[in-house]
């Protein structure tokens, strides 16, 4: 097995009490949070390798022990310190300016959280873009992807199975990378496969080798997936259509760290993390018998959930604009965003197919699109029949709007101060609406 290093831990001591979501957010960007109580500071416990930042709430709370709050920021006067001071700066007390003058940085409430963990990564020496593969190519910012992030950060160090569950399209292979590129693995060897497009006949051989002549057609050895990953990490996706035969292959592995290639009774050392992904529900499949029980409590010891896109709704429109940016990137298109009926269509539409349909969706559109802004027609987004009286009441009010408009026109020959006077709005309303329903005044009159 692979001996895990002794990595530097990146840590912020959060002096006051951070809220839910700073904490998470944090903990999705790499970072430990222990809160301090500002009126009883203890010491702190560091190795000298750890990359350590203070940072001294100030927007609620404020210490009242100064002297030793003060005296132990001084047996830690290497650490970088920050400050979030209240909105108003009448209510942070003179007392205070001596320990904010030894602060790098001070912000006003309210602060934007992305903001502070910008600055947090940029003190670490992390680059501004995120590595390939790494835990923020899971494009978003919603809660639950956060919790997501921060469960990968968690897991990847630890050289254990992880079993990876959610719908189809939710990212699994992502999040497999994700976890191999944080691991201390991550300089070795990452390979994946799909266990329900392997032929049932070649499961064994592609997993675990052959030898020559072990069946027709063997004209020499191969050496199978786990030996190819040798001290790195294997991910299988949707592990719950491996046949049983190859279930059991694969439990030796686990346990053991050995195989046999097929036609060979020699066992082999391997050296891999698994990693497995599924979207059915192994629990039922062990029930049925068309998994095997053993292996299953072998997958699963640490689960990573990833959520439906649907539960991700403010986080839709960012991947959206994400996928066009990529796509124009490699292809020539006049497609650069989306107009308003579009991005409510992405908005309220159930993404069954969740991020891949989204990515789908988005590239077909950018291809047939024919002006510049992607239409509801473009992405193919047919309203449900929930949505169609709420369409069926935005047309009738479009059509009330104009029969106004037209009728206040007549009524004032077509004179457009006249008629703005009687509408009781501006004269450029006036204009702004004839180019809306597409009236031209100079033939009207």
């Amino acid at each position: 097995m692979a001996a895990v290093p002794d990595f530097p831990s990146r840590c912020v001591i959060w002096f006051g009490q951070p809220q839910p979501a700073e904490r998470t957010a944090l903990a999705a960007a790499g970072w430990q949070v222990r809160s301090v109580a500002t009126d009883d500071c203890v010491a702190i416990g560091m190795r000298g390798s750890d990359q350590v930042v203070g940072l001294l709430d100030l927007r609620s709370a404020l210490p009242t022990n100064l002297a030793r709050l003060e005296t132990l920021l001084e047996a830690h006067r290497h650490m970088t310190l920050l400050a979030l001071l209240p909105a108003s700066a009448a209510a942070v007390p003179p007392a205070l300016q001596p320990l904010l003058a030894a602060c790098t940085e001070t912000w006003t409430a309210p602060i934007e959280l992305g903001h502070i963990v910008q600055r947090l990564q940029q003190l670490s020496g992390q680059a501004a873009h995120p590595v390939a593969h790494g835990p923020q190519q899971l494009i978003g910012e919603s809660a639950v992807l956060q919790v997501t992030r921060a469960a990968i950060r968690k897991y990847a160090p630890v050289d254990l199975p992880v079993l990876i569950t959610g719908e189809t399209g939710t990212g699994k292979e992502l999040a497999a990378q994700a976890l191999h590129a944080l691991s201390p693995r991550h300089g070795r060897p990452f390979l994946a496969v799909n266990c329900g497009a392997i032929p049932a006949a070649l499961v064994q051989s592609e997993l675990f080798g052959h030898e020559r002549g072990a069946f027709t057609g063997a004209a020499s050895r191969r050496l199978g997936l786990f030996e190819t990953a040798h001290g790195g990490t294997v991910f299988l996706d949707e592990i719950g259509d491996l046949p049983l035969d190859a279930q059991t292959n694969l439990l030796r592995v686990l346990q053991e760290g050995t195989l046999e290639r097929v036609g060979s009774n020699r066992p082999l050392v391997v050296d891999v993390r698994v990693l497995a992904a599924t979207h059915v529900d192994l629990e039922q499949a062990v029930e049925h018998g068309r998994f095997r029980r053993d292996l299953f409590y072998r997958l699963n010891v640490l689960r990573l959930p990833l959520p439906p896109l649907r539960d991700r709704s403010s986080d839709i429109l960012l991947l959206a604009h994400h996928f066009l940016a990529s796509f124009r990137d490699r292809h020539v298109t006049r497609a650069r965003g989306f107009n308003a009926e579009a991005r409510r269509a992405l908005e309220r539409f159930g993404w069954p197919g969740n991020v891949r349909e989204l990515l789908n969706r988005v590239q077909r559109a950018a291809i047939v699109a024919d002006g510049e802004l992607i239409s509801v027609v473009d992405l193919e987004l047919i309203p449900t029949q929930q949505d169609v009286p709420h369409k069926l009441l935005h047309d009738a009010r479009q059509l009330a709007e104009r029969e106004t408009l037209l009728r206040a026109l007549r009524q004032n020959d077509f004179n457009i101060t006249a008629c703005a006077r009687h509408m009781q709005v501006s004269r450029v309303t006036v204009y702004r609406l004839c180019r809306k329903h597409q009236l031209a005044l100079p033939e009207l009159r």
